[in-house]
């Protein structure tokens, strides 16, 4: 099994590779630190030579500039490898449908995801703006969409409610009494006015991606472009561009959202599976707090059972709710920390002693303390510098490469995507 290389520990006069076990990273890695300090130059360094291994890969970058570096350094014998999901690239958008599901435990897994993530993206902390009402309208409607052999989209919600052909064409297929007494109960003694309330409700919170030409070619597909169950299995390289600067920050949370979803329902479904079978998968994300629901607690818990190893990171401690940061602490094997403000630096000295809140404030650009997982035990806090960076080569044409490949394999053009929409959310 091959280590991967993290840093160099200097100490006494000696220069020291400082090494990560293939075995203790499914115990997975959290590193927080200030906005340029050099995360990212560590991401990358170990996720490309995950990829150099022939591991498979997930690497979620809310930046770009990660996603560009390794594409350009992509082994030739692994292009054939590579999954680029680019919503940016307007011309051929992929499919990403949270509510495309294979079975009843996944399609309740989804649909519960969905109502997490309408509370992450509108009512984070639970005021009552996406209340008990709109929960049970939101699962009730998920479950209608997705049933028949056609399932549904998210966008395809706010059509059941005001296309009666629609509604009856998927209500012919429901089987579960519960959702058909939401609509031969609740939703048919329910009036004009009062329905007419509940789709302004609605559709202030579908309307940012109903409405946006990038979000509806993507959002809209009922198949998804790609599966995490076969990405996983088959070791391949899913490198994720979700700039800010690109698609927005809501478009970028959404999509981030939606993938960690579907990460999960297939990590899950690996509990049928002996663990000979399950093979290692790696998961990069930067500012994941971003990314994840409520649930995410218990994938940090089970996932090393299941094959996953994470490596997260983000800017701030305060950013994580306390849930997520508690399940940090007691789960993740290996800790990294950079330059940290005055609070994280409390909190940090305690979990890192006998390291204190001064070393942690005002460290070197690209210096770092970490407690590393070694041989299942974790190990006392020392001291790191991060490995420079390989230079791109001026005349690599890595991403042209990938992305024309990407575009054939797993995009539709964007005029045969918006002409099938129109028919779909419309008609």
């Amino acid at each position: 099994m091959a280590n991967v290389s993290i840093g160099i520990n200097e100490f006494r006069g000696r220069r020291r590779l400082i090494e990560y076990a293939e075995k203790d990273r499914l115990r997975h890695m959290y590193m927080v630190g200030k906005t340029g300090v050099g995360k990212s130059t560590i991401f990358q360094n170990m996720c490309l030579q995950d990829i150099q291994s022939g591991h498979g890969v997930c690497f979620i970058d809310p930046h770009g500039d990660s996603i560009d570096w390794l594409l350009e350094h992509i082994p030739q014998n692994r292009l054939q490898d590579v999954i680029l999901f680019d919503p940016s690239d307007k011309d051929f958008p992929f499919g990403l449908n949270l509510l495309e599901a294979h079975d009843e435990f996944e399609k309740d897994f989804l649909v519960n995801e969905c109502i997490q993530i309408f509370y992450k993206l509108f009512d984070p902390e639970k005021t009552g703006l996406i209340g008990p009402q709109f929960e049970h309208w939101l699962r009730n409607a998920a479950l209608t969409v997705m049933a028949g052999p056609e399932g549904g989209s998210i966008l395809e919600i706010p059509k059941l409610f005001v296309d009666p052909a629609f509604e009856k064409t998927k209500r012919s297929h429901l089987t579960d009494p519960l959702v058909i007494d939401f609509w031969t109960k609740q939703m048919a003694k329910t009036s004009g006015f009062h329905k007419s309330e509940m789709l302004n409700y609605f559709m202030s919170k579908f309307g940012p991606f109903i409405n946006s030409p990038l979000m509806r070619n993507i959002m809209g597909h009922r198949i998804n472009s790609f599966e995490f169950d076969e990405l996983m299995d088959k070791k391949s390289i899913l490198l994720v561009n979700l700039s800010k600067g690109k698609i927005g920050e809501m478009n970028a949370h959404m999509l981030g959202l939606i993938l960690i979803s579907r990460l999960q329902a297939a990590v899950m479904k690996r509990a049928d599976r002996g663990a000979s079978a399950r093979t290692p998968f790696y998961l990069y994300v930067d500012e994941f707090q971003n990314f994840i629901t409520d649930t995410f607690a218990s994938l940090l818990s089970e996932s090393r059972k299941y094959g996953l190893g994470m490596h997260l990171a983000n800017q701030y401690l305060s950013q994580l709710p306390d849930t997520i940061r508690d399940s940090l602490f007691g789960n993740v094997g290996t800790l990294l920390a950079f330059e940290v403000g005055i609070e994280d630096a409390r909190i940090l000295a305690r979990e890192f002693a006998p390291i204190t809140e001064r070393d942690f404030i005002g460290l070197p650009r690209f210096n770092f303390y970490i407690k590393l997982m070694i041989d299942g035990k974790t190990s006392e806090a020392f001291s790191g510098i991060t490995l420079p960076p390989e230079e791109i080569s001026k005349d690599s044409s890595t991403k042209a490469k990938v992305t024309t490949l990407n575009r054939l394999a797993y995009g539709w053009p964007r005029l045969l995507v918006e002409k099938s929409l129109a028919r779909q959310l419309h008609s």
